[in-house]
């Protein structure tokens, strides 16, 4: 069960309301958010906590939730949620968002090169990893604190914002000071400590689907963020393990318009790890957007044959800026809009 307390309502109400549940027997937690105070209610008799509940003159509503991931259903809110990023980005509304980047920052020289390459074809948030967690210890682990600093920097040259990842608690203060949006990797999705932490500061979180994770374990993981009172949250289809070996990952199409209907946040994909083949990313990318995410989340290497890692699955920059310039139309025929404000720009494919 969720209350949903009054605007007008100071610490005193809900400290009284919090009391009275305590006296219902009931189990609370309170949540401070951009959607106003919030208190999730368990335990106690649920049709006498309802009637006496719906009378408290501190509480706007009483939402009966019957599904697990409360805060992230559409029970509690029947509208989308749209994050704002500020300076005319946000996520979630008529304009299909397009962040793309680099698997990892390699060189500052290397960042600042297709920083302004993917800016200029359209893009609206630069990608690349400063914290790196990889399969072999062995493999490039990120240039860490190095990177954020590079990431940042190309940021404010582009005009661009940054999303990376973060893979420890202890960094979430870190990545933020540097970072727009903060990235949960499919490795830790179920990490519940670096949950709970993400969830006690209010930059925006993208929270990729583990390799195996159900749509049920997928937003049970975003209700741990929402439920230490942040609601900037953003959830990517990355593609699950499947039994076939032609592609990396299996791209779940059917993921975005199922997680639409149960969920109020916003949906993007990854078509990069889905398919791990750089070849499939168009078709992933139109099927997306088909199916009705929010953004694309898409490797760019000024050289994939050179990068540190994900090569086969990164696009040159010539072939980002041609997927755009197709995208451009296929979002206008879904009825949904891109950034096109340098797509009439053509002498820059020929440039590159």
């Amino acid at each position: 069960m969720i209350l949903m307390m009054k605007r007008e309502a100071d610490k005193t109400a809900v400290n009284r309301v919090e009391k009275q549940l305590e006296q219902m027997g009931c189990r609370s937690v309170t949540i401070r958010s951009s959607e106003g105070v919030i208190i999730s209610v368990t335990g106690g008799n649920r049709s006498e906590c309802l009637q006496d509940l719906a009378l408290l003159p501190e509480i706007e509503r009483v939402i009966d939730v019957t599904v697990p991931y409360k805060l992230a259903s559409r029970e509690i809110k029947k509208e989308k949620s749209m994050l704002d990023l500020q300076d005319g980005v946000s996520i979630g509304g008529k304009e299909v968002i397009v962040m793309a980047g680099p698997c990892a920052v390699e060189s500052e020289k290397m960042l600042f090169t297709i920083a302004e390459q993917v800016a200029r074809a359209g893009a609206r948030v630069l990608r690349g990893g400063a914290f790196k967690p990889r399969t072999s210890p062995y493999s490039f682990q990120g240039l860490e604190e190095k990177g954020l600093k590079i990431l940042a920097e190309a940021g404010k040259r582009t005009g661009l914002k940054i999303v990376t990842e973060v893979i420890s608690p202890q960094d979430v203060e870190l990545v933020a000071c540097y970072a727009d949006i903060l990235q949960v990797g499919a490795r830790n999705m179920q990490n519940y400590s670096l949950l709970r932490k993400l969830g006690k500061q209010q930059k925006p979180v993208l929270l990729k689907r583990g390799f195996s994770a159900t749509i049920e374990e997928w937003l049970m993981s975003a209700e741990y963020i929402l439920a230490e009172g942040n609601f900037n949250v953003i959830l990517c289809e990355r593609g699950i393990r499947t039994f076939e070996t032609y592609t990396r990952n299996t791209l779940d199409i059917s993921a975005v318009p199922l997680v639409k209907n149960l969920s109020h946040l916003p949906v993007i994909v990854d078509p990069s790890h889905s398919s791990g083949d750089s070849r499939l990313v168009p078709a992933l990318s139109r099927a997306a957007i088909a199916s009705g995410a929010d953004g694309l989340l898409i490797e760019v290497h000024p050289h994939p044959e050179e990068a540190f890692c994900d090569g086969n699955q990164s696009l040159n920059p010539r072939e980002f800026q041609l997927l755009m310039n197709d995208l451009a139309d296929f979002t206008r025929a879904c009825e949904r809009t891109l950034n096109t404000d340098n797509l009439s720009a053509k002498n820059f494919v020929k440039a590159i």
